[in-house]
């Protein structure tokens, strides 16, 4: 079943996403104040609408709750106006793009080993790292991560380069191989910060 999503607000964040998921096959109903920006949409989105989502009672008829998904693109949701369109949408989730994006960049700048990092809920997070000098050459069951870190290697990049295969727990680690890891921010930031595997 296809579904109906509802993108509110096409700045970058809102365009691309609703570009997204038109190319992926979701009936996605744009709004935006901006007649231009509107335009633009129009060409790829199964409707688009020029409507000021301040006023509550023009996005009410568009029944946003009725919506497979309703997301709330505009910049950010820190004064009562934003808030209100918020609860009238029904959003259960709330993330500002900016704010995610300057907590990923700002680890890779404090660890250099970090390659990418992506955050699966509110305590989890997908991050793929160089492999540390002190694990290259060990296995992972010589490692111990699990046990002494509380992290989990998901897969492993041979080389640094190409696909992600499973890991297999015996063999040594290649110095140049990156490893996908599924943590916690707090278990991440000790993992990295250690310069041995503790006893």
């Amino acid at each position: 079943m296809t579904q109906q999503i509802l993108i509110i607000g096409l700045g970058q964040f809102g365009m691309t996403l609703a570009r997204t998921l038109a190319q992926k096959g979701a009936e996605v109903l744009a709004i935006d104040s901006q007649k231009s920006r509107v335009e633009e949409a129009a060409a790829f989105v199964t409707e688009a609408v020029a409507i000021d989502a301040r006023d509550e009672i023009s996005l009410a008829r568009l029944e946003p709750r009725k919506r497979d998904v309703s997301i709330c693109a505009i910049a950010r949701a820190n004064d009562p106006v934003h808030r209100r369109i918020l609860q009238l949408v029904g959003a259960h989730d709330i993330i500002n793009p900016e704010e995610e994006f300057g907590k990923r960049f700002a680890n890779r700048i404090m660890y250099r080993t970090i390659i990418a990092d992506t955050n699966l809920g509110d305590d989890l997070q997908l991050t793929e790292i160089h492999t540390l000098p002190w694990m290259a050459g060990k296995t992972l069951i010589e490692l111990g991560l699990p046990k002494h870190f509380g992290v989990m290697v998901a897969g492993i990049r041979p080389n640094g380069k190409g696909n992600i295969i499973q890991p297999i727990p015996g063999q040594p680690l290649n110095p140049d191989d990156s490893l996908i890891i599924v943590s916690n921010e707090t278990a991440m930031s000790q993992l990295i910060q250690a310069k041995k595997a503790k006893p």
